[in-house]
This record gives C-alpha cells, structure tokens and sequence, in this order.
C-alpha cells in the first residue's frame, strides 16, 4: 500500500509512503524565492504556475495567516574532555516549550549519546572561551538534559557558538543556505525548523498581496525536531504527537472572527499555522488570543473549522506533515498531486516547491 493506493486504509501510516527520486530533494534553495514553483490543487484540476503569481490566486477578501518565527541558531558544536566533537540541538528549555533566552538547562538532542553521559562537560571556542555545557540527565532516544555555564548572554553566546540547524537531507550546507533557512517576516525567536511554506515570500510579494486586498495577520508557533520524525507506528490512533508553543495576539485572532462571521476565507501559511488554529479552536470552541501548547494531530475525518486554504510544500513520506494534508484536501487528490509532482519534477522539502490546497468539502 502507499500514498497511491486509492484502497489503503486512510488510518495506516503505509498509506503515507511514497517513492521519490533522491534528485527531487532540493539541496539548494530557489535563486529567487518566489520563482519557486505552485502547484494549485483543487479537488478535480492541477494548475500549475510561480509562486509569485499568488496574488492573483487569491481573493481580495481573503485572510493570509503568517507564522513569524524565527529559527534559533540552536546547533551547538563542542569539544569533549577527550578532544572529540560533540554536538547539541537546543530544543526548549527544561521547564518549557518555549524559548527563553534567560534559560541555562535545556532539553537537547545530543551526538554521539553514548559519549556524553551525565556529568560530561563540553567545551565551546578554541579553548573553551565561549562557555560550556554539562550533561545532567541522560533521556531517551539521545535526548540530553544540559546546562550552560556562559560569559556571555545565551543570545550573544549562540551568535557566536551556534549555526542554524538545517534539515538532515540538506547533504552540503553552506552560509547561502543558512541565510536562506529563514523568512523575510522572521521576527520571534524559538524555531528548530524554519516554516518552510514561509521561505516563498518576499517583502515585495507581500506588497502585491495587500495590494490585491488579501489581509495579512501574524501568529507564531514555534517549530520542533518532530517536523522531521516519520510516523514510527502503523497505526495513526497510536501516534504520540510532539507538543509545540504557539501564540495568536489579540490582533490576529480579531481579524480571524471578522474573517470567518463575514465568510471570507482564511488562508493558512504552512502546517504551522494550521495546528496553530486548529488546536486553539478545538481547546477554546472559538479562536481566543493566548499563548499556549498544541499536541494536536490531524488525521482524515478531522473537522477543519477555521482554515480554508493551505499553502504548503511537499512533505516527507510518512510524516504527519503529509497526514495533515491529507486530511485537509483529501487523500486521493494529494496522492494525484504528489504523482503530478513527481512526474513534471518538482522540488520536495524544505527548499522545494509549494502547493496551493482548497479544503475538501466536509460532509454535515
């Protein structure tokens, strides 16, 4: 079974498999961010046009939702007391999902684990002069508790010891590609992962859409390591969905209320934004300014209740990025996209190229 398999059960984590050529996994971002290409998926037709051509996609009355996190130079690379190199990925701090840059102990991903037992101290700079951490708690699946011991501030100290982390499939990073991991409207701090839906945009696009008379709202979530993990059970029901912090200002949720009471539609900006939403409505029965966690996970047969339209990329095999998607435009019309895809060459991932998706009609 797989993504193509139009009997597949839509709960089975097999029926979200699907072969890519490896040459279709862009190593290297667009030269010009909205030159990337869009597919646009309606439910019967494939439309296919550059991203910049966005503007004319979209109604004048829409509302675009944007998630302007920024990703946090979180890869620490150090030098163990044996002169080996260790590295951490900061996750979120130890008592928080969210990042604070007055934090010391934080939850990491650590390599090698098994050379970075409790009580391992990690030096960073050529002689330990930008600070250290030490390992005190050993977690699973190569999950470090550490602390910081700094000189300087965590934000001073990470521009000078950290480097953004770039997905696991990017083969040659380089600063191009660094610089390119992040939006234009990046503005709060906190992401492992960039909002990759996000990097098509350009000021000047933004322009053209409001222009238009699309209406722009900001929220943020904080994206986490789990945007990378595939589904590591056969059953949907049984899959653990990692937590992530977001935050809707009374700002945004204001002009979602006016969207949805005067039936506009609202456009989502990545998966990001969809949990975002999602999960806010399904806690709260409307959309309320907080900041909280989301663990929500949307599988075929969730009721959308805010989001109308979805702008995305294309997502790992058997991921619950895919699931998501799935779900909203339906499992059969991504499956025929993603062949479509596949055929005429598009760019998958982070760097690739992005869809256009309208929701799958809901039955009452």
């Amino acid at each position: 079974m797989g993504l193509n398999d139009p009997a597949g059960d839509p709960l089975a984590g097999s029926s979200y498999d699907y072969e890519l050529p490896p040459e279709l996994i862009a190593q290297q971002p667009a030269r010009w961010r909205d030159r990337s290409r869009l597919m646009v998926v309606r439910s019967d037709t494939l439309e296919h046009v550059t991203f910049s051509e966005l503007p004319k996609l979209l109604r004048p009355d829409d509302l675009l939702v944007l998630n302007e996190t920024r990703v946090v130079a979180a890869r620490l690379r150090g030098t163990r007391p044996s002169g080996g190199v260790a590295e951490f990925l900061l996750l979120h701090p130890s008592d928080s999902l969210r990042y604070d840059p007055t934090a010391l102990r934080w939850i990491a991903l650590a390599r090698p684990a098994r050379r970075l037992g409790v009580g391992t101290r990690v030096s960073f700079g050529t002689r330990g002069e930008l600070g250290a951490a030490i390992v005190r708690a050993a977690l699973p699946d190569g999950h470090r508790e550490i602390e910081l011991e700094l000189a300087v501030p965590l934000e001073r100290f990470l521009e000078r010891a950290g480097t953004l982390p770039l997905p696991p499939y990017i083969q040659h990073p380089s600063p191009r590609v660094s610089r390119r991991y992040q939006t234009v409207f990046a503005r709060v701090p906190g992401s492992v992962a960039a909002p990759t839906a996000s990097l098509h945009f350009t000021r000047r696009l933004l322009g053209d859409l409001e222009r238009r008379g699309v209406e722009l709202t900001r929220i943020t979530l904080n994206v986490g390591i789990g945007t990378f993990r595939p589904l590591a059970v056969e059953r949907l029901e049984a899959h653990a969905m990692h937590a992530e912090a977001y935050e809707i200002p009374p700002e945004a949720a204001a002009a979602i209320a006016r969207a949805k009471t005067a039936g506009r539609r609202v456009v989502a900006v990545g998966t990001t934004v969809v949990r975002a939403l999602e999960g806010n409505i399904r806690r709260h029965g409307r959309i309320v300014p907080i900041s909280e966690e989301t663990d929500l996970f949307i599988t075929p047969g969730y009721p959308f209740r805010v989001v109308d339209a979805l702008i995305t990329n294309f997502h790992l095999p058997r991921s619950s990025l895919l699931v998501l998607v799935s779900a909203f435009a339906g499992r059969s019309t991504i499956a025929a996209a993603y062949c479509e895809a596949v055929v005429r060459g598009y760019r998958f991932y982070s760097f690739g190229d992005a869809m256009l998706l309208e929701r799958k009609a809901q039955r009452c």
